[in-house]
């Protein structure tokens, strides 16, 4: 028993430390765009292309990774994937340019990518059914202690120190991390799949994923539209392949015939898309109307990711007590609240009002994260943990993606070919507003689909 209790802490302590390490920078990167564009005279397209690339190399290897994972071990992917990480954000932090910048936050995705798919099923591995929502809560409240720490100690960095100092004191972590995953975790905790990975089906996955997400930012160019039907074509032929492939990338009878999976999967896709890119706008709002410092914005920011981490470890145990769609659908339902009343904010709105409607936010991601993610874990077999975990990764990652997609669609359609710093307060405004209304009725949308996913109790006496 002690040492299950020793193995129990070690995978817990490097989960949490690596799911603290990369939200962290996700936002810490997002209070410092306005520094970065400034430096390197980026547009307003390019500066979301500094956070896109980012997600949209971690979502275009979640899946085969997690099927890669299932096959070679998951403590390989993630060993792996945490040295990658570490190595991307010190030479992140000593980019020459916009461009080699966005090519670095690419390889950075991979590596977190490898570290996503992987740190999910290593916990579930450890861990009995009775204490996955508990530890599964606490790990997700590692991700919106990152999320809560970033904007207030990047605000502080990149006033100080300059943006570059935001990647540059992550390295510590990431070497922390490659030390205890190497000398603390234990080679056996997950069960080792036979298979093989199918490469064309992850060719058609990947090149549709970019010919998407890269011709949303050129739609008001002649190719946009040509590629972007290219890229749902291509995704149509990974459905395809996947059904006609003897080791597809992706289960899809997981989506056809669990419907407890694929619902809360698709929850967790509109959730995202609905409410990633709020760090985002917010970050330019309170800088460039308000005109608050980054240290001044990162704080303010603080109040939505950190309800986050105080609710979360508290809804994932609950959820293994009530039925977690109950708690998801709620959180839903708040989250989208919040969304609309974004919409009403403008550069008289008082400081006190934009935190109240941070914390509502916050309260209704915090209550829906967790037992979203025990739902999903806990409703495939113990052999489909990795993909089930890549799978989840994915819905995250492409969610946080479409987020930005639609906000980098709005801004080429408002600013094309301006900065964001250059353009006028009023018509900023106007996008700002359109993309909260956008994405309030995308997550009331989302609604539906967690809250008619099916009970968890009954796949799972207690």
């Amino acid at each position: 028993m002690s040492s299950m209790n020793s193995t129990q802490r070690s995978a817990l302590t490097i989960a949490v430390l690596t799911s603290f390490l990369m939200p962290f920078l996700i936002s810490g990167v997002n209070i410092a765009l306005p520094a970065i564009e400034k430096e390197f005279d980026l547009d307003a397209v390019a500066l979301s292309w500094i956070v896109t690339s980012y997600l949209l190399s971690s979502a275009v290897f979640l899946l085969p990774l997690g099927k890669f994972a299932d096959i070679r071990g998951q403590k390989f992917v993630f060993q792996g994937g945490i040295i990658l990480f570490t190595i991307a954000t010190a030479l992140c932090g000593i980019a020459p340019n916009g461009l080699t910048l966005i090519i670095l936050r690419v390889i950075q995705g991979l590596g977190a990518s490898m570290t996503l798919t992987t740190s999910a099923p290593i916990l579930v591995s450890v861990y009995p059914p009775a204490e996955r929502g508990k530890v599964l809560g606490i790990n997700v409240a590692a991700v919106y202690l990152g999320l809560s720490m970033g904007p207030f100690i990047g605000g502080m960095l990149t006033q100080y120190f300059g943006w570059r100092s935001i990647f540059l004191s992550c390295v510590p972590l990431g070497i922390v991390a490659i030390v205890l995953v190497f000398f603390k975790m234990k080679n056996n905790l997950t069960v080792r799949t036979p298979g093989k990975i199918d490469h064309i089906g992850a060719l058609y996955y990947s090149a549709g994923l970019i010919a998407i997400v890269y011709s949303s930012s050129n739609l008001n160019k002649s190719f946009g539209w040509p590629l972007m039907l290219a890229g749902i074509l291509l995704l149509i032929l990974f459905v395809v392949q996947c059904k006609k492939s003897a080791y597809p990338i992706f289960e899809i009878t997981l989506l056809t015939r669990n419907r407890l999976f694929a619902f809360s999967n698709i929850a967790a896709l509109i959730n995202y898309s609905a409410t990633f890119s709020l760090v985002f706008l917010m970050s330019l709002f309170l800088q460039k109307i308000k005109g608050f410092t980054p240290q001044q914005s990162g704080t303010i920011l603080v109040a939505q990711p950190l309800m986050m981490t105080i609710l979360s470890p508290f809804a994932g145990k609950l959820s293994d007590k009530i039925e977690p769609h109950i708690l998801a659908t709620s959180g839903m339902l708040i989250s989208s609240a919040g969304l609309f009343l974004l919409a009403f904010i403008s550069q008289q709105t008082p400081v006190y009002l934009i935190v109240a409607i941070l914390v509502l936010m916050g309260i209704g991601f915090g209550i829906f994260s967790s037992p979203n993610m025990n739902t999903i874990m806990s409703s495939v077999e113990k052999r489909q943990l990795g993909i089930a975990s890549g799978t989840s990764a994915t819905m995250r990652v492409v969610g946080q993606m479409v987020s930005m997609m639609i906000a980098t669609l709005v801004f080429s359609l408002y600013f094309t070919g301006t900065h964001i710093k250059d353009a006028d307060n009023a018509l900023f405004m106007s996008s700002i507003r359109l993309l909260f209304i956008i994405s309030g009725s995308i997550c009331l949308a989302g609604v539906y689909f967690s809250n008619s996913r099916g009970n968890l109790r009954k796949l799972i006496p207690v």
